[in-house]
């Protein structure tokens, strides 16, 4: 079975030319995009979040799938690359984009809660612990590039692996790891309380 995407958002192509041109080749993954739109449109009105939205490539699948009625908030902390997607995707009126280092937004957010997130940077992974706080019960969160890339060193394996152990004995999720595109976590929040 082939499971590359039926479909792509309308601001596929215009993303992969802007990465081509940057020399940028931190997007989301086709396959990764396909099942965060699914994903999203589980939270119909929701909020949602993406941590690390790069050239935009990942918002435009989410984007793909969100109803109407939600709302879309996306940090960035490269100016650059943050540009490329408010560029391409601003004229959605779902969407937020927020140029921010997450050790300075993250704080901010508190009283603040999320229907979704997509994981799709390291410092995010690295203060899990403050995302999962910025969750609603019932939330879904989803990390990405979780299989070794370039540059990736010992210390980046042992990192990855500690990530995963603590989402996996966390009480509050129930976690999925899928070998498949990048390397994925998919988990759901309690709901139950």
């Amino acid at each position: 079975m082939d499971d590359s995407p039926l479909h792509h958002p309308a601001a596929a192509a215009g993303i992969r030319a802007r990465n081509t041109a940057l020399g940028f080749h931190g997007s989301c993954q086709d396959r990764t995009g396909a099942l965060l739109r699914t994903l999203a449109a589980l939270k119909p009105g929701g909020r949602l979040l993406e941590l690390g939205t790069g050239t935009g490539a990942g918002t435009a699948w989410i984007l793909d799938g969100m109803s109407s009625d939600a709302h879309l908030v996306t940090v960035e902390r490269d100016p650059e690359l943050a540009a490329v997607a408010s560029d391409l995707l601003r004229s959605d009126h779902r969407v937020e984009f927020t140029v921010d280092d997450l050790h300075e937004w993250m704080p901010q957010q508190r009283g603040q809660t999320f229907d979704f997130v997509f994981v799709d940077c390291r410092l995010a992974k690295q203060h899990h612990e403050t995302v999962l706080g910025l969750l609603r019960p019932g939330a879904v969160y989803v990390a990405d590039d979780l299989h070794p890339g370039t540059g990736w060193g010992p210390q980046d394996v042992v990192a990855r692996d500690e990530y995963l152990a603590t989402l996996a004995a966390d009480p509050r999720l129930r976690p999925t790891l899928l070998d498949w595109s990048s390397g994925l976590v998919v988990a759901a929040v309690d709901g139950h309380g």
